[in-house]
């Protein structure tokens, strides 16, 4: 089968590879129909990992095969992938935590990378969102919407939830790729009022948006702060949703939180430093982590049943479709902002 590798310090290519097979009895096998290229995929991209490395974590596609003991889906099945997997028995699980379970992983590497003609999907019953009806009969922008629930949407949710965005708030959403616009669709969602949007990049601030934004901020830093207290008459955000994990972005983040809200941080922390006893005495909060994918698609606000709806389209941040030929080209656009999210076609439905 055609597998994405990394190869290199910015270098991908598609290579033959060995097709996954069952291992345990509650594994499935996957055929990928649509894949996709993450912002977080740019850290290793950029900074570097284990050479010959199979990648991608978010996937769409229908089932092939399954373990002895998957009852959630049968061959034919047309399933969401979450990017994480997870026993969906263990409290952890049953809390609404599936992404920290302790059985569980994250796909990428050896046999579980998700930019692959196929998929082994371990825990398949706590893992895989089945998709009621035949994957032929979704449009390509429905099929796009469908695989923003593997990751961008339900992560993006997952900040705002963290966050308590409630009815009436005013929201800050730091980050303007993906996971952040879905942050914003979000908080819109959670029926936020106002939610400023911390962009500098016009194409992202247009989709921003579409999804609900009414105001965007492209300053950075202490004047990103400066700015925000300014809109919010000195109190800061009633919410923050810090969607990129840089130093620099959970320092304001953390600044521009009214005292007594929640910072829900889903950016994967680099080089992050805290003023705990800052935080303490303004009672400002952090929450978040790895979203718990399957929870929010179908036990909090039912994203799927959103998609299904026609009420969101989470889809729209796939800017740019490539194929798996096409890797270095998909990861390129990304690391360039050519493209807000590289969408991978992988075999037609």
């Amino acid at each position: 089968m055609k597998s994405a590798i990394y190869k290199g310090i910015k270098t991908m290519a598609c290579e033959e590879h060995a097709k996954p097979s069952l291992i345990e009895s509650d594994d499935a096998i996957i055929r990928v129909v649509r894949a996709c290229v993450c912002g977080s995929d740019l850290w290793f991209f950029r900074d570097g990992c284990e050479a010959d490395t199979q990648t991608g974590h978010e996937a769409i596609g229908v089932v092939e095969s399954v373990g002895g003991d998957v009852t959630i889906a049968k061959p034919g099945d047309f399933v969401i992938v979450p990017f994480p997997y997870s026993c969906g028995e263990c409290p952890v699980c049953k809390a609404g935590f599936e992404s920290s379970c302790p059985h569980g992983g994250y796909f990428g590497g050896e046999g579980l990378g998700c930019q692959a003609q196929y998929l082994r999907v371990p825990h398949a019953n706590g893992t895989l969102v089945v998709v009621p009806g035949e994957a032929k009969s979704f449009t390509d922008e429905q099929l796009a919407d469908l695989l923003a629930l593997s990751d961008v949407m339900p992560t993006g949710y997952h900040a705002a939830a963290s966050a308590e965005v409630k009815p009436g708030d005013t929201v800050v959403v730091f980050g303007d790729g993906a996971v952040g616009l879905c942050g914003v669709l979000s908080a819109k969602i959670r029926g936020a009022r106002r939610i400023i949007a911390m962009s500098r990049h016009a194409d992202r601030q247009a989709l921003a948006r579409e999804f609900g934004a009414t105001d965007i901020v492209e300053e950075r830093g202490d004047e990103a702060v400066a700015r925000v207290m300014e809109m919010t008459d000195g109190y800061g955000a009633d919410a923050v949703l810090e969607c990129v994990g840089s130093a620099l972005s959970n320092d304001t983040a953390m600044k521009v939180a009214r005292c007594g809200a929640v910072v829900g941080r889903v950016g994967l922390p680099h080089g992050v430093e805290a003023d705990i006893p800052g935080l303490f005495y303004r009672n400002v909060g952090l929450r978040g982590g790895p979203a718990p994918v399957r929870h929010y698609d179908t036990a909090v606000d039912h994203l799927l049943d959103l998609v299904l709806n026609g009420e969101i389209h989470p889809g729209r941040v796939f800017t740019a479709e490539f194929t798996l030929d096409d890797i270095q080209a998909a990861y390129d656009a990304m690391d360039q902002r050519k493209t807000i999210k590289s969408l991978l076609r992988v075999s037609e439905v």
